[in-house]
């Protein structure tokens, strides 16, 4: 089995988004990352979902030592994602044969395909990569500089990970209610305060917000500062684990609570841009969390598929009943737009750091609004398929209920759906992102001249009219009227976007392979997301096994589909 292989919109959006080289780098270590995935982690993964880390806060001595003990085969994911595949450096160094840079989807194409086996260690991998980004963006100093190089290494003797300290009792949303302190200690900074949901909590060097003197009440008052495991001359730095968190998902990796009593500090970047400093991390992360919540949907369906094709119900396989693929179809359209939307950030990410400012711009909001629809879909798409393998989708022995479990967690970290609901408002206030995003997606619609596809294209035409309207009606609003309407906008302009990417990607592979097979897709989806017409969706399920297949649809075998109205 191949993960890489059960996915048929993978290889394609590969070859519309990557130039030949990339593609040739990529091809080896992705069809190796494939079959490891499915073969060796996704055990893994079970196992170690059910041997959770465990912390020992004193040694035989009675001396602290706040360490956690973790079993072998989270251990072995660990070394599958940081070593072999280098899933944190990524971003950072050349590998793989890319001897400079790889693309960021690069990082983000192997990612998805690793989470589809294990999710938990999936976050200290982003936070890792993320912590390396935002060093290097706002740090100086030797320090930092050893930090971002240990960081961003795959050498066992020598690489760290990363952690972000951000949640308190009072300031998870709130970070202007930040009750950690920051007191000057000669050149560096000593934090006194308690964090109490701190994921991979004994990572090697950590990224915090802390109230410096003389900060004001604002979130301006909080400074971001670089806490590392050890200090300078390698004794223990001053913080302990209260305790490890028992956790709904991501079982195999820890999450802490953790008191600090003068811990040694680094200041990153100017003091008072501490928390817009922090937002580079967190949106790098929210953009991971996009992306894991997509594979968690590609293997569920994945085991939604494989039990259905071997589950005999009155005498034929399920896979066969008209409602199990009315069931079905909906959730490969889901996946699929989903990740044809991370392609599309990750690609803007990749332009906005090159110096497009338009590209930067749409990634700013194109990063809350992928995690605000994408993640919550996910909790459904993991559910769904869950219900499909019945009463074994709810045992623990099979990887359904891990997948559920796991899948709640992609719309609370790094700010729950309103959280970031309010961030896409906030880009539409200071930028009018609403506007540009409809002008780009307009600008992808007009040239598509496929017949086949001409009643999609002007449907969501006429909605981009419609919804920008809409957004232009929402800034207008009274702030309480704004932000209560801003969570439904939100989740209609991302199936806008994920519609209007999957006919461009249709056009694009009907171009270049002169497959339909992707058009059914997103005719699926639009009927389904965008106009709520169930009879197209069941107009496409003639073609059900040719979309999961990944199969060849020629425009003669597309012609059996009823005339479309004009």
């Amino acid at each position: 089995m191949n993960y890489v292989d059960l996915d048929p919109a993978l290889q394609p959006l590969i070859e519309s988004y990557l130039e030949p080289a990339d593609r040739d780098r990529l091809a080896p270590v992705l069809a190796a990352l494939g079959a490891d995935a499915a073969e060796r982690l996704a055990p893994l993964a079970d196992v170690a979902d059910k041997n959770p880390p465990t912390l020992a806060q004193f040694d035989r001595e009675g001396d602290r030592v706040d360490a956690i003990d973790y079993h072998a085969s989270y251990q072995e994911l660990q070394k599958a994602a940081y070593e072999e595949y280098g899933l944190s450096a990524l971003s950072h160094r050349g590998l793989h044969g890319w001897d400079d840079l790889p693309p960021h989807l690069v990082k983000y194409i192997l990612s998805y395909v690793f989470v589809q086996a294990e999710f938990g260690l999936a976050c200290p991998v982003s936070m890792t990569d993320a912590a390396a980004r935002t060093l290097r963006k706002f740090g100086e100093g030797q320090q930092i500089t050893e930090a971002i190089d240990r960081l961003i290494s795959t050498d066992p003797d020598h690489r760290f990970t990363g952690a972000m300290f951000m949640t308190e009792i009072h300031a998870g949303t709130d970070i202007a209610q930040t009750s950690t302190v920051a007191e000057r200690d000669g050149e560096n900074w000593k934090l006194s305060g308690r964090k109490w949901f701190a994921s991979n909590p004994d990572a090697d060097i950590i990224l915090t917000l802390a109230r410096f003197p003389g900060g004001d009440d604002t979130t301006r008052g909080v400074g971001l500062f670089m806490l590392p495991k050890r200090r300078p001359d390698g004794s223990k730095n001053s913080y302990v684990i209260d305790r490890l968190k028992d956790k709904l998902g991501t079982r195999s990796m820890p999450s802490g609570e953790v008191t600090l009593d003068g811990a040694y500090a680094v200041q990153v970047g100017k003091l008072d841009r501490g928390f817009r400093q922090m937002a580079e991390m967190v949106n790098t992360s929210r953009l991971s969390n996009a992306m894991r919540a997509t594979a968690l949907m590609r293997r569920s369906i994945n085991e939604a598929l494989a039990h259905a094709r071997t589950r005999v119900v009155f005498g034929k396989p399920l896979i066969k009943a008209p409602l199990m693929r009315m069931t079905l179809l909906p959730l490969q359209a889901e996946a699929e737009a989903a990740l044809g939307l991370v392609f599309y950030c990750g690609d803007m990410l990749q332009r906005g750091d090159a110096g497009d400012e338009s590209a930067a711009a749409q990634i700013r909001v194109l990063t809350p609004l992928a995690k605000h629809y994408i993640c919550k879909r996910a909790r459904f798409v993991t559910g769904e398929a869950m219900e499909i393998r019945g009463g074994r989708g709810y045992i623990e022995e099979w990887p359904d209920a891990r997948l559920v479990r796991d899948s709640h967690l992609g719309s609370i970290w790094e700010g729950s759906s309103n959280v970031i609901a309010l961030d896409v408002l906030r880009c539409m206030r200071k930028q009018d992102t609403h506007r540009l995003l409809a002008k780009t997606m307009e600008e992808k619609l007009t040239p598509i001249t496929l017949a086949e596809a001409g009643p999609e294209v002007r449907e969501l035409l006429t909605r981009w009219t419609a919804i920008v309207d809409r957004g232009d009606v929402i800034l207008g609003a009274e702030p309480d009227v704004a932000e209560a309407l801003i969570g439904g906008y939100a989740d209609d302009l991302a199936q806008l976007i994920m519609a209007t990417l999957l006919l461009e990607q249709a056009d694009a592979e009907v171009t270049r392979d002169t497959n339909f097979r992707k058009l059914l897709v997103a005719k699926a989806f639009i009927g389904g997301n965008i106009s709520a017409d169930e009879t197209a969706v069941v107009d496409t399920l003639a073609h059900f096994e040719d979309i999961v297949d990944g199969a060849s649809v020629t425009r003669e075998a597309l012609s059996s589909l009823p005339a479309p109205v004009a």
